[in-house]
């Protein structure tokens, strides 16, 4: 019988067993970059200090005080990344460049759609067991979110420039959904308003719910507002005149019909 060839093919990048003094012989077990962490993944991403910012073990008043931290933090990385997405496509909009910033719209958009997902950890804690963490908050609120304070600084700036396009074009935003076909591109750019407003306005909404789920809704919050005020809030909209056009389409179209 012929003797089988045992040598197996090595990937690149992984040496031999062979020291050759080649490439393959790097130790790509030790990393290169400067920083804290054993590793390169570790310094790049900063892990140690990202690892650090919640509560140990020993200073949580409740062992859900890591799941309330986690999903809170974790909102405020996709929102930091939601608004400055939105802040890059209002200066592609002021160069006339639609394609791309529709392209960072949509990534915003999905931004909040994550965090909105992760709401529903919040209701996998018992509304009773909750008050312990509740206790240690202060008068922290959702309030003050910095990344929705940022993500409500940046959304005016689409709308006009949305409007300044339509000016440019001899456009309203009747006739550009009426003749949509013909200026798809800005079309596109009404409904990517639309869809960061109303995922938004989704946040919201979830967030009151949630809220009225684990503490009631006919309570004060931990900053004196009630939360039926909350409940308020969550109709309100950054662009209304992109709601209030289906209102004067469905009325165009009866007229048409008449």
């Amino acid at each position: 019988m012929a003797v089988e060839d045992t040598a197996e093919a090595t990937l690149p990048g992984h040496g031999s067993g062979h020291d050759d003094g080649g490439p393959g012989d790097a130790d790509y077990s030790q990393p290169v970059l400067p920083g804290r962490g054993a590793s390169d993944y570790e310094r790049y991403l900063r892990t140690d200090e990202l690892l650090a910012l919640q509560k140990p073990p020993a200073e949580r008043a409740h062992r859900d005080e890591l799941l309330f931290q986690t999903v809170h933090q974790s909102s405020e990385l996709w929102l930091k990344l939601a608004w400055n997405e939105v802040e890059a496509a209002v200066e592609h909009l002021r160069a006339r460049e639609l394609a791309p910033a529709l392209r960072l719209l949509r990534r915003a958009s999905l931004c909040v759609q994550l965090i909105t997902a992760q709401l529903d950890m919040l209701e996998q804690m018992s509304p009773w067991e909750y008050q312990e963490v509740r206790r240690v908050l202060g008068h922290g609120s959702g309030f003050d979110s910095p990344g929705f304070r940022e993500a409500r600084r940046v959304a005016p700036a689409l709308a006009q420039e949305l409007h300044a396009i339509l000016r440019e074009r001899g456009l309203d935003l009747v006739t550009l959904y009426v003749r949509g076909r013909e200026h798809d591109e800005l079309y596109q750019l009404a409904e990517a308003l639309t869809e960061w407003d109303e995922r938004l306005t989704t946040w919201r909404i979830r967030h009151y719910k949630v809220v009225a789920r684990i503490i009631g809704d006919q309570v004060v919050g931990t900053q004196g507002t009630p939360v039926e005020v909350l409940g308020r809030l969550i109709h309100t909209s950054f662009y209304p005149e992109l709601w209030e056009v289906r209102n004067k389409l469905t009325a165009l179209a009866k007229r048409d019909d008449a």
